[in-house]
């Protein structure tokens, strides 16, 4: 049972981190039709419609709804766009080297950017692209009855729409500044394990209960931070681990959720199926609302970074570097990444909240995440980023608990068509395989040498699923 009030009642935070969504993509819509302005009375920074970015004669393509009837809906932008540090800049400024942190990103470089991913994966060969993909189909964003779960949550409960990733490039920087606060100056995914101290030993070492649950394999990160291994206190699952102590109300203090990797998983990473995240967001706030925790339960949405997907606010500079590491690609660590969905949930939030921190100062990011659990248990900070970042702890202002479900009339979307990845691995399956490998002594046959036999999303899948330890 939660005791006191505000950040004090809070004894289970549990994140849902999924994969490369921007803000505007996913939850730009929101409040259109309102003029952009909560049912709280609250301003809220959405699209208006009128949003374009230029393709590469000079013409203006505007910001398009993603329905439910689109073709494709599902599965749009219809490929995967560029999501590296390079491939970002371009996004933002048009070029891709960025200018001084202190130049505004134009966010005008969308459009061409993805004509040219495009480009280069046709030629390529080996990439998933739906047929009749345009450099145009970068520009759509899905409507709220398209996505009726994730968007009754957001207005059911808090949307921050001024939530940034913590760096301007792809997963697994991001990724360890949400657990680590910091990447150890790395800017890509060739960097798969990280040494610095993270959130999971912070909390075992302090005596706090910590868990990483995966959907239906060991979950990426138990293998990503390398002091989980002795960082006690913790719990290794799979998500119906967590559906059981979510039912019983014994969710740790800190819970981290993976979806399903593969490209026939629930990621929702372009293009895969967006719907099937759906559901894993229902089937999350569903397990979390009829537990026997849920008064004393914050649980945060969000997605790593934007993937390449098309969002219309610059990332602010003012970031704080998080330590002394020397940034690949001369970044400084001194800006944000782009905007991304987040949602808070919890029966002690008021509907219709857009949760932001005041205008001028540092802004909501990944790491804000680390700063609200620290302040909540008194804890030191991992590095100078997560010292510096904002809690959301004032989020949380009802006495009393809500006991309505927001989700009740809400259907979960479904595709209706497979995934047109469906046979390919994902790069974080790739990711993860490599990383199960390094367990096996040279020559094994379960070690390194047998990932060259690996070559499809299911033999990926049999080879984790394998060799999967959720014990902890």
């Amino acid at each position: 049972m939660a005791n006191g009030t505000g950040l004090a009642s809070v004894e289970h935070f549990v994140v849902l981190m999924l994969e490369n969504r921007s803000f505007d993509h996913m939850l730009g819509f929101l409040y259109t039709d309102a003029g952009n302005v909560s049912p709280a009375g609250q301003p809220f920074e959405g699209l208006t419609g009128t949003e374009s970015n230029p393709d590469g004669t000079g013409q203006q393509v505007k910001v398009t709804p993603i329905t439910q009837a689109t073709p494709n809906a599902y599965f749009m932008p219809g490929a995967d766009p560029g999501e590296g540090y390079m491939a970002t800049n371009d996004q933002l400024y048009g070029s891709e080297v960025a200018p001084a942190s202190s130049v505004p990103p134009s966010m005008r470089g969308f459009v061409t950017d993805f004509a040219y991913t495009l480009g280069w994966q046709s030629q390529e060969g080996g990439w998933s692209i739906v047929p009749g993909t345009t450099a145009s189909d970068i520009m759509g964003c899905f409507t709220p009855q398209a996505l009726p779960v994730l968007s009754a949550l957001a207005t059911g409960y808090a949307v921050c729409d001024q939530w940034f990733s913590s760096v301007p490039t792809e997963t697994l920087p991001n990724r360890a500044f949400a657990c680590a606060a910091t990447s150890q100056g790395h800017m890509d995914d060739k960097t798969k394990t990280f040494t610095a101290p993270s959130i999971f030993g912070l909390l075992g070492g302090q005596g706090l209960t910590w868990g990483i649950y995966g959907y239906d394999a060991e979950p990426l990160t138990k293998s990503t931070f390398t002091d989980i291994a002795t960082a006690p206190g913790g719990t290794i699952g799979e998500f119906a681990d967590f559906q059981a102590a979510a039912a019983a109300g014994t969710l740790p203090a800190f819970t981290f959720l993976e979806p399903s990797w593969p490209s026939t998983g629930n990621s929702q990473h372009p293009n895969y199926d967006v719907a099937l995240g759906e559901q894993l967001i229902h089937d999350v706030y569903e397990a979390l609302r009829g537990g026997a925790g849920w008064p004393g339960t914050l649980l945060v949405i969000t997605y790593d970074e934007h993937g390449g997907c098309y969002d219309h606010v610059p990332p602010p500079a003012g970031a704080v570097p998080p330590d002394n590491s020397a940034g690949e690609f001369g970044f400084d660590f001194t800006r944000f990444g782009v905007r991304v969905p987040t949602v808070l949930v919890s029966p002690l939030i008021a509907p219709g909240t857009v949760f932001r921190v005041p205008a001028g100062s540092t802004p909501l990011d990944h790491t804000s995440v680390l700063n609200t659990v620290e302040q909540r248990w008194g804890l030191p900070a991992l590095t100078a980023r997560d010292a510096a970042a904002p809690g959301f702890g004032a989020v949380l202002t009802l006495t009393t608990p809500r006991t309505d479900d927001v989700l009740a009339d809400v259907t979960v979307p479904v595709s209706g068509a497979p995934s047109p990845a469906a046979a390919k691995p994902s790069h974080l399956q790739e990711v993860q395989a490599d990383l199960i490998s390094r367990r096996f002594p040279p020559g094994s046959p379960d070690g390194a040498e047998a990932l060259a036999a690996l070559h499809t999303n299911n033999a990926y899948a049999r080879y984790i699923s394998r060799h999967s330890v959720t014990s902890g």
